[in-house]
């Protein structure tokens, strides 16, 4: 038996919130999916609510310290297997929130993780945003981004869709297993590699010419 370890990261701020309901159904979706592709594969799903974090996060940019709540996610989001990223759409693009929680990621721990990007907002207007502004910033962190990104604008819930485009649940179920085909043949995610301080001494020796 293996075991997936996925992350939803929702940057929803008001509850209930739109952001965290398509958060939801984008985690258990790619729950079942995966589930489907190997009955004997056990999937963790952790939330990791950003609303809550907020402070935290603020701090962290100032200080360059997490509290131990902000740690626990950072880690749990560098651990992960797979990310599904959530954000709603502030100005045409995704919220400082979202962006400043990803900021504060090291260097290069999304680097080759599949992340299934998607976005919530008033209208089906601000939906271009996912492809100028999110998949652009998860191609610099050098993460697998998903071909099928989510939006859903406040009409699409409960919508079926119509001749020409798909609804909201078709979307969320393909970009879900989009997601569950690269995990399903991943192996799990390495652990962190604890941190190691090496003396100055020992580097200073490493640069000096041999024989001297």
């Amino acid at each position: 038996m293996n075991t997936v370890h996925l992350v939803v990261v929702s940057a929803g701020l008001s509850q209930p919130s739109s952001t965290r309901l398509l958060a939801d159904r984008l985690g258990e979706a790619t729950r079942r999916a995966l589930s489907d592709r190997d009955e004997d594969r056990t999937v963790t799903v952790r939330v990791i609510e950003l609303r809550e974090l907020a402070a935290d996060i603020a701090n962290h940019l100032v200080t360059g310290f997490p509290g131990p709540a902000l740690r626990d996610a950072i880690e749990a989001t560098e651990r992960a297997d797979g990310l599904i990223a959530v954000t709603p759409i502030f100005s045409a693009s995704y919220s400082g929130l979202f962006k400043s929680f990803f900021d504060v990621l090291d260097n290069g721990v999304l680097a080759g993780k599949p992340v299934l990007i998607a976005a919530t907002g008033g209208t089906a207007r601000h939906s271009l945003a996912l492809e100028h502004a999110m998949r652009p910033l998860f191609a610099y962190l050098r993460a697998l981004v998903m071909p099928t990104a989510v939006y859903a604008a406040s009409e699409d819930w409960g919508s079926g869709g119509d001749a020409t485009t798909d609804g909201l649940a078709a979307r969320i179920a393909r970009a879900a297993g989009e997601l569950a085909d690269q995990l399903a043949g991943r192996p799990a995610a390495a652990p962190a590699a604890s941190e190691q301080v090496v003396p100055f001494a020992q580097q200073l020796a490493a640069l000096r010419p041999a024989g001297r």
